[in-house]
């Protein structure tokens, strides 16, 4: 082949990806800007809420000078630690919610990468969604907790455990009821079929408001043996 034809033919395949990338570029879900092929655009992403450094190791409130705070005091959680990346407040609320209730699984996709690459690898066995009730799982058509666990896993190389642990109770919703009634709500709600003795567990959901959820899913996984359990949640609601 003649060294003139190798030139065309390199400079079509040049212009068929730059064609491609051309067809594939998406506008920002934020400000409509290019984004190529990303969900944000750099700015938004730089602008997106982030939790304050100095923050309760344990629930991920912020306090001071990163110490425990009054509540985990006078109370110990069932959890050990939490990671958080995001504040939960606008644009972040309202990703999530297009993210659940929108159908944008795409989103469980970019909120799994950054919370795999903004909170590291933790050391721990395995990763637990947290479990929808079938009856919601029916409504949604997919658990949220799920598809964000996906990726994390992937980059940490750590199994996802998605059978293991189930959601025996279909409660009301935690959104709709006052933050003083949802650990109530959840009381009892969880099952485990498996036994965790001396295994170090992650749980991973979106939103983390009084942490009542989380607190319950982790009482009932130590109550099966587990060693450690830490929380790893897309975004920490402070409160009112």
């Amino acid at each position: 082949m003649s060294t003139a034809r190798v030139s065309i033919l390199t400079q079509s395949a040049a212009l068929v990806r730059r064609s491609c990338a051309r067809l594939l570029a998406q506008d920002c879900l934020l400000c409509s800007a290019e984004s190529g092929n990303n969900l944000l655009c750099p700015a938004c992403e730089n602008d997106l809420p982030r939790l304050a450094t100095a923050r309760c190791p344990r629930c991920a409130l912020p306090t001071p000078g990163g110490e425990v705070c009054g509540r985990c005091l006078a109370r110990l959680p069932h959890y050990d630690a939490t990671l958080a990346v995001f504040r939960y407040g606008f644009p972040i609320d309202k990703l999530v919610q297009s993210f659940k209730y929108g159908h944008r699984l795409a989103l469980g996709s970019y909120f799994g990468r950054q919370l795999a690459a903004q909170t590291g690898r933790f050391a721990a066995d395995l990763l637990i969604p947290m479990p929808l009730h079938p009856q919601r799982l029916r409504e949604r058509g997919f658990n949220q907790a799920l598809e964000l666990a996906r990726p994390v896993g992937k980059a940490w190389r750590m199994p996802v455990d998605a059978r293991s642990c189930c959601r025996i109770r279909h409660t009301a919703a935690q959104a709709d009821l006052p933050w003083r009634e949802r650990a109530g709500n959840v009381r009892g709600a969880f099952a485990c079929a498996a036994d965790f003795t001396g295994r170090r567990v992650i749980l991973i959901d979106d939103v983390m408001t009084t942490g009542a959820s989380l607190n319950e899913l982790a009482r009932t996984v130590k109550l099966h043996g587990a060693a450690e359990v830490t929380l790893v949640v897309l975004a920490r609601a402070l409160p009112p």
